[in-house]
């Protein structure tokens, strides 16, 4: 049973590093005892750029406790652990292939709904001091996903996820990362871009490859 394993909360600030000053809510703390999901996310988390981030599609950012075990064996490292890349949720059990769009669970007295795989990004990089990480994610497919809430409610650390239903027991988030990363499909695209499960941004990102792809006259 996928399990949540910490869950990690944060704030806008300011960070100043070797290239300046930039702003992110990815330096998120670990949170002890139960907290309320709201629809847009966690209270006492917020993020930084309202752009990007922050939609009902985006409401929760989950990673797989495994694909650190992962990258502290690639860089040969220690340091990687819950938190490290900025997610709300850390969890134990979790696999992007067995995982679907539309997947509905409960976990603790909330709702949750699988939107979509997140999208690596170069403040994950800058976090880490380490200017391939968004690219070597891409290439290994580990970027973790999202959730929308359908029911608010409690959650803690600890809670199991209960499957509800799976709307789309063929389109797993594996499914989408590979048709965005590593082998792009128009057929596959097409089926992408008609799920009402998946987010909205993820269609906007295929429609976009579809068009780059079509024959020119």
């Amino acid at each position: 049973m996928i399990t949540i394993h910490t869950i990690h909360i944060g704030q806008p600030q300011t960070i100043t590093d070797e290239t300046g000053a930039w702003q992110s809510s990815i330096f998120r703390k670990p949170l002890i005892g139960p907290v309320q999901l709201e629809i847009r996310g966690l209270e006492g988390d917020q993020v930084t750029d309202r752009k990007i981030h922050g939609s009902p599609d985006q409401a929760v950012c989950c990673h797989p406790l495994d694909h650190y075990h992962h990258w502290n064996a690639v860089y040969n490292t220690t340091t990687f652990g819950p938190g490290s890349i900025g997610e709300n949720w850390t969890l134990m059990d979790a696999d992007e292939q067995k995982i679907y769009i539309g997947d509905i669970y409960v976990v603790g007295t909330v709702q949750v709904q699988v939107s979509g795989p997140r999208m690596p990004c170069s403040k994950q990089n800058r976090k880490l001091h380490l200017p391939d990480f968004q690219k070597r994610t891409r290439q290994a497919l580990r970027t973790g996903f999202y959730l929308r809430v359908l029911t608010p409610g409690i959650v803690t650390a600890g809670n199991g996820w209960q499957l509800q239903a799976r709307p789309q027991p063929t389109i797993s988030l594996h499914t989408v990362n590979v048709c965005a990363y590593h082998e792009f499909e128009p057929d596959v695209a097409q089926q992408l871009i008609k799920l009402p499960e998946l987010a909205k941004a993820w269609r906007r990102f295929f429609q976009r490859k579809l068009n780059l792809h079509r024959p020119q006259p």
